[in-house]
């Protein structure tokens, strides 16, 4: 019977070949999510932490067995970058390469619009990359569907247009023009005109407060909810004339970028700069964030790019060589640098944000000058909009392939589009929680009070300064003023002095009340008054 009992046992314990991988490979990716190694439960003695500390690695367990699942079954899909041999460059891979090794979806994302009598171009993507909106200097703007590569609308506005962008969504955007920002509908309505920002340089939008931010040319900037139109806030920079402006993902500040190589951080309740970093000798001719908001990229006119860490506020790396005129992180951390005709994608060895190198380089036909560079979302994709036209070029390992469809899908419908944008409104977040760390939000305010001293305390103090007066020594006087009854007078006005110092406490706190009318208030009363007294 205990034979039969253990062959069974063992046909329990045997899995199916395919099960047993799964096993291993969810053995093998827990190991990533486990935090160290776990406390030695059997050296302690106190049973009461023993247990606690054994509920809590059971805890931990759990949490790295479900992270492990979600990796294997929700993110199928792993990031590729591009992989040498021997003294090959991954920088000196051409497109032509790559486009003959990719399959035809992603050799679809290769392509030169070439539209000379509008440019230079300003590119801005929605937040799941379906979209894109293309803005050129002289008037031309172009809503483009990424997916199948239809125009879904153009018009041209016949003034200047310095800036574009996306609102919360793909049926709205934002024009910089040459006197006025405009909010146009995806069918080419004009719905809004914005006066009151001025002529707007640059503008930018905060999504998750649904706050429009723009700077216009004489350095002011503004603060303007798109749900209700009210201005939020206006301030005045005080740094003069600046293109220079983009925004935090993790917190929402703005930073801005001066002529005299300073970078500024704001939001829209203070009127002074949250921070203020001297980051170049000379102008500054880009600013960019890496998605994890720890990470600031800023360019100079100096032929440098400084890489710095926010949350110590130091400078990590500097690379030497060009002038980026734009700059642009990807979802994974690739940075692309844009100047004159040539692009430049620096990729981080090291993963902590020091150790930027030359990743991937593209040239432009000669004459074209890149205006602006940016990457699309959820593809290994990086736009560049130019003084020809705009283009695309394949940047392997800059897109986050899996996407989450409650926060960004592509493939939405309009039903879910608007349900969407219902959740949207009812999680915006209110300018108040913008701010350096955001983590604060919903925490404790540490108490300004005082703690009141106990009553033998004070009476502690009080006889100590009671002995300190009397142990002082006079002077010896002359003429008569050195008589032991004066002598005896003036040492019992010090006493009565440092008695002063510490009320009573009965008297302390009676002070802050009301003194109810009773016995003790009716005995104080005239003759005449006493009869109207409450009696008990």
């Amino acid at each position: 019977m205990e034979v039969a009992l253990e062959d069974n046992n063992l046909m329990e314990k045997v899995l199916p070949p395919d099960e047993q991988e799964i096993d291993v490979e969810l053995e093998a990716k827990e190991k990533k999510y486990l935090r160290g190694e776990g406390a030695n439960l059997e050296s302690l003695k106190d049973k009461k932490l023993k247990t606690q500390l054994a509920s809590r690695e059971k805890l931990y367990g759990k949490s790295a067995k479900a992270a492990a699942k979600i990796e294997k079954w929700l993110l199928p899909a792993s990031a590729g970058y591009l992989e040498t041999e021997g003294l090959e460059k991954t920088w000196r891979i051409k497109q032509t390469d790559i486009a003959k090794e990719v399959d035809l979806l992603s050799s679809k994302n290769q392509y030169d619009i070439v539209l000379p009598d509008f440019g230079p171009y300003k590119l801005d993507f929605t937040a799941s990359g379906r979209h894109m909106l293309a803005g050129g200097r002289k008037g031309h703007l172009a809503l483009v569907d990424m997916m199948n590569m239809n125009l879904i609308k153009e018009i041209h506005v016949r003034e200047t247009v310095r800036d574009v962008a996306f609102l919360h969504n793909d049926q709205f955007f934002a024009a910089a023009q040459k006197k006025y920002s405009y909010i146009y509908a995806r069918d080419g309505t004009e719905l809004h005109c914005l006066k009151e920002h001025g002529p707007v340089a640059r503008l930018r939008f905060l999504k998750n407060h649904f706050l429009l931010a723009s700077v216009n040319k004489i350095g002011q900037l503004h603060y303007q909810d798109v749900t209700y139109g009210d201005m939020v806030a206006s301030i005045r920079t005080g740094k003069g004339r600046t293109d220079v402006m983009e925004v935090n993902p993790h917190n929402g500040v703005v930073a801005l970028g001066h002529s005299g190589g300073t970078v500024t951080m704001w939001k829209p309740t203070s009127q002074a700069p949250l921070v203020q970093m001297q980051c170049h000798p000379g102008p500054v001719s880009s600013v960019a964030f890496h998605p994890n908001g720890h990470l600031m990229a800023t360019s100079g006119k100096e032929r440098k790019v400084k890489i710095w860490d926010l949350r110590k506020f130091e400078e990590v790396q500097t690379i030497h060589g060009f002038h980026a005129k734009t700059l642009s992180f990807s979802q994974k951390g690739l940075l692309a640098a844009g100047t004159g005709s040539f692009v430049q994608v620096l990729g981080d060895s090291s993963g902590g944000g020091g150790g930027y190198s030359r990743y991937m380089s593209h040239s432009m036909v000669k004459g074209y000058q890149v205006e602006k560079v940016m990457f699309r979302p959820y593809e290994d994709v990086l736009g560049i909009g130019h003084s020809m036209g705009w283009s695309s070029v394949l940047i392997p390992g800059s897109g986050e392939p899996n996407f989450d469809s409650w926060v960004a899908n592509p493939f939405e419908t309009s039903k879910q589009r608007r349900e969407k944008e219902v959740h949207l409104l009812l999680d915006k977040l209110p300018p108040e929680t913008i701010m350096l760390d955001p983590s604060k939000i919903g925490a404790m305010r540490p108490s300004r009070r005082k703690e009141r001293p106990t009553r033998g305390e004070i009476e502690a103090e009080k006889e100590v300064a009671i002995e300190a007066a009397k142990s002082v020594e006079m002077k010896k006087k002359t003429k008569g003023r050195n008589k032991p009854s004066k002598r005896t007078k003036k040492k019992k006005e010090m006493v009565e002095n440092a008695k002063k110092t510490f009320p009573e406490l009965e008297h302390s706190n009676i002070a802050g009340k009301k003194r109810r009318i009773g016995e003790d208030a009716a005995a104080e009363l005239p003759a005449s008054l006493k009869r109207f007294a409450r009696k008990n």
